[in-house]
């Protein structure tokens, strides 16, 4: 017996009744509810969508959201204890370079090089002690982007795509800007056992045309009418074969991805069209990679994606082992970007409802890296023991600093926060319970936290 002569029998033929409806929906030009569909989430949420802002090559602390007065007290000394253990070889303490200066009504401190952010202190919650256990970029970026440190796990984005849909149709739930490739690559953003139709879809936010960022979204022979003809015929003999054979993870997702990309068509191209945008409004984010990628993120929200992941640049640029004045342009960069970000989030209501992260896989050293590697030694070794991370808007306690680490910045040791911690409390900020989002493969039920992770409370308005 075929499965369709099973739903025709079974049940008095209410599965036969199901399939009917839904190859007719696809034949009245109305695609059928999705796995894209809106999901009701475990609670009331704080926040509706995500906008992770990631650092790329791991931030210095001392040098960003954590200051350090006895670090500049002890410059150029030995670390009490002795000089600290890392991957590579490290020397004497070092000072941070840039001035820190309190803001806003809470008094929150941050570094000059992102001065613009101090401007929306009161909005911030700055977390000063994040630790991982992983002091190398592979492992950790996997870590902090799917909540493992081997790969073959769905990335965060995937998870909330998974638990909570879309809420625009239109455009892929889970979008990632980046111009070029973080190390790792897409599989910072791969849904993996996930259904294929929650991965992330790459956009390299180098380029500036629609055209170039979307590549191919356009059919240059076929108008639309004549494309939903196309898609509609597929489509049924695509069900008739699942009715047949069963579910099959990569046929359903070509059938999603095909629907989405013809329904692209309409608003891709004039979302990451940026040039729609006044150019005072433009100027204010700045022409760069982080700039443009802010500015669409914003766009993209405005419409209801689900989640935006925005990596600074090509491969690992805060990786600073050799000269720590590097984060002075990569920090004004961003800087201009997020806080313009903060800023027409607010300006159009859209700040309560969006939760905006910003950090990198790990943090730095507050003493000089010495090894024979680096040809400047002014530079910061990786340092997994402890760092901070920046949330705004989507339910976080602004103008708040949760932990902290020693006094010269190197260890989290009040209230430390581990990767599966911050997972968690996304998750709660989200409205769902992280120990119940869970799918099964392999014979056991995986979450994006494994088997481990706290919310946070305190950082929950």
């Amino acid at each position: 017996m075929t499965r369709r002569d099973c739903l025709k029998t079974a049940g008095t033929g209410f599965g036969m009744t199901a399939l009917a409806q839904m190859l007719g929906a696809a034949a009245n030009n109305t695609p059928p509810a999705g796995p894209l569909t809106p999901k009701a989430p475990h609670f009331a949420p704080k926040a509706k969508h995500v906008i992770f802002i990631f650092l790329n090559g791991g931030p210095s602390q001392v040098d960003t959201f954590d200051p350090k007065p006895l670090l500049t007290k002890y410059n150029g000394q030995p670390a009490p204890g002795g000089n600290v253990k890392t991957e590579r070889k490290t020397g004497n303490l070092l000072r941070s370079p840039f001035e820190f200066k309190k803001y806003g009504k809470s008094g929150l401190e941050f570094s000059e090089i992102f001065s613009r952010l101090g401007g929306h202190a009161d909005e911030c919650c700055v977390i000063r002690s994040m630790f991982t256990e992983r002091p190398n970029h592979e492992p950790s970026l996997l870590l902090m982007n799917s909540g493992d440190k081997l790969p073959g796990r769905p990335s965060m984005g995937s998870w909330l795509t998974y638990g909570l849909g879309s809420e625009n149709q239109n455009l892929p739930g889970f979008v990632v800007l980046c111009p070029g490739f973080p190390v790792v690559g897409p599989q910072l953003w791969a849904s993996t056992f996930l259904p294929a139709v929650y991965q992330g879809t790459y956009i390299p936010n180098n380029e500036k045309t629609p055209d170039k960022l979307v590549q191919y979204v356009r059919n240059p022979e076929l108008k639309l009418p004549e494309q939903r003809t196309q898609l509609d015929l597929l489509s049924k003999l695509n069900q008739l074969h699942l009715a047949r054979t069963g579910h099959d993870n990569e046929l359903e997702a070509a059938i999603q991805s095909a629907e989405i990309a013809y329904r692209m068509q309409s608003e891709a191209p004039e979302v990451f069209d940026i040039s729609k945008e006044p150019e005072k409004i433009r100027a204010r984010y700045g022409d760069t990679n982080i700039g443009r990628g802010c500015l669409m993120a914003l766009r993209l929200i405005e419409k209801g994606v689900r989640m935006v992941q925005i990596y600074h640049g090509d491969g690992q640029p805060w990786d600073s082992h050799d000269d720590i004045m590097a984060h002075k342009k990569l920090g004004n960069e961003a800087d201009m970007g997020v806080s313009s970000l903060l800023e027409d989030l607010k300006l159009r209501g859209l700040l309560n409802d969006t939760l905006v992260i910003l950090g990198g896989e790990f943090g730095r050293t507050p003493a000089v890296e010495v090894s024979g590697l680096v040809k400047v030694q002014n530079g910061r070794d990786h340092n997994s023991a402890g760092f901070s991370y920046v949330l705004a808007g989507g339910g976080v306690k602004g103008g708040y600093v949760h932990g902290a680490t020693d006094d010269f910045g190197f260890k989290s040791v009040e209230k430390p926060v581990h990767v599966h911690d911050l997972h968690a409390t996304i998750l709660h900020l989200m409205g769902m319970d992280h120990t119940k989002l869970t799918y099964r493969y392999s014979g056991r039920d995986f979450r994006l936290t494994d088997v481990a992770g706290n919310v946070v409370h305190e950082i929950v308005a």
